[in-house]
């Protein structure tokens, strides 16, 4: 961009900025990346958001080499996300994982500080405007590194089910969850899966919240409450909480494109996202009893739910009603006893879902002594044999 035309218009009286921005002589990609290159004799202006300062230090004769650098680094980081865009585009659907790969994010806004308080960090969006980067704070203050990544576990989770669904997130992971036709019935079902960890959690919703629903809420602390929308009601009930943050996701569903990016040191790990087509139909009953269609449901809800809790996972379920959980555990068993303790009395009748095969068959003997009574998991163990006899002594449908 050539803004000496545009800093001799700007520097005459009465003129508007409209008049003065129709003296920039703008050139492509090639161009900038072209006077970026010869920054230290070129001034080369790809955000309008300079356009002031730099016009009236060119009228000043005040540029200094630290400006002349700052505007270079600005439009080659304009142009490299530009090229990325594009690369994406061209880029082969049946190809994930190219020899060579750029990715494009714009920074959204500052946080106050990352995981820990010494910590710097950004919200950077991938351009998509989907997922937890397209949501509209609606009320309170802005968001911190820790509340994004429970926001975005929340949006995750109901944005998985069909039916309505309710779920409160500690953590990133899922402490409560139901689902139910009447919303605050689910409300008061994913509250009560673990009413001591809802505090100060994030509540989420995939329908519209309702006021009833809302005041249900207003008995608890939460950071967020996330919903596609509000009705007006709600809002008045919900806004009465100063520090309550109130994000809106519209009709976003969830973001199931793209490549899953984990940073390790000196690279990447990327993966395809975590979305698998199947249905009940598909499953194969290993042990004797088949599971009835009551044992059935549950698995179906347990199965979706046991995906979003950290491994190794594992969930009790009952009445399309998260009752117990386990997660991030060393060993296996070790969370079955955790989701068995924390699901207490209702652990009695629970269908239980692991988010990978049993090594032995101690786990279901710790899910059968709290009283569960059907099992879901992936299998493949070399000690299938074993657990799949340990189901059938125990009289457990898996």
């Amino acid at each position: 961009v050539n803004l000496y035309p545009f800093a001799e218009t700007v520097a005459k009286p009465d003129v508007t900025l409209e008049e003065a921005l129709e003296n920039i002589d703008i050139g492509g990609p090639t161009m900038i990346r072209a006077a970026a290159k010869n920054f230290t004799s070129v001034l080369v202006v790809v955000d309008p958001e300079d356009y002031s300062w730099v016009a009236a230090k060119i009228i000043e004769g005040t540029v200094t080499f630290e400006d002349r650098r700052n505007l270079a680094f600005k439009a080659f980081q304009h142009v490299a996300v530009y090229d990325s865009l594009i690369s994406d585009y061209l880029q082969d659907p049946n190809d994930n994982f190219p020899d060579k790969t750029t990715f494009a994010y714009s920074k959204l806004y500052d946080l106050r500080y990352g995981e820990n308080p010494h910590q710097k960090a950004a919200f950077y969006s991938d351009l998509t405007n989907a997922g937890i980067a397209s949501a509209r704070l609606l009320h309170g203050k802005e968001l911190s590194y820790n509340n994004i990544l429970d926001a975005d576990a929340a949006w995750r989770v109901v944005s998985h089910f069909d039916v309505a669904a309710v779920a409160v997130i500690k953590h990133t992971n899922t402490c409560g969850l139901a689902c139910h036709d009447d919303q605050v019935e689910a409300y008061e079902r994913a509250f009560a899966g673990d009413p001591v960890s809802a505090f100060g959690g994030i509540v989420a919703f995939n329908r519209k919240l309702s006021a009833d629903t809302a005041l249900a809420m207003s008995k608890t602390f939460y950071e967020i409450v996330i919903a596609p929308d509000y009705d007006e009601e709600a809002l008045t009930i919900l806004t009465k909480k100063r520090d309550l943050r109130i994000l809106s996701l519209g009709d976003d569903k969830g973001n199931n494109d793209g490549l899953e990016i984990r940073q390790v040191s000196g690279g990447i790990l990327l993966q395809t996202q975590d979305t698998l087509t199947e249905y009940p139909g598909m499953w194969e009953v290993v042990s004797e009893r088949k599971p009835t269609n009551e044992e059935l449901t549950d698995m179906v809800f347990a199965w979706k739910a046991v995906k979003h809790i950290k491994s190794n996972a594992i969930v009790l379920v009952k009445g399309n009603m998260l009752v117990g959980m386990g997660a991030g555990q060393p060993n296996r068993v070790n969370s079955v006893h955790l989701a068995v303790k924390a699901a207490g009395n209702s652990s009695s009748g629970a269908v239980l879902a692991s988010d990978a095969f049993f090594p032995f068959p101690d786990g279901l003997e710790a899910g059968a002594a709290g009283g569960v009574t059907a099992v879901i998991q992936p299998g493949g163990s070399i000690r299938d044999k074993e657990v799949i006899e340990a189901a059938n002594k125990l009289g457990l449908a898996m």
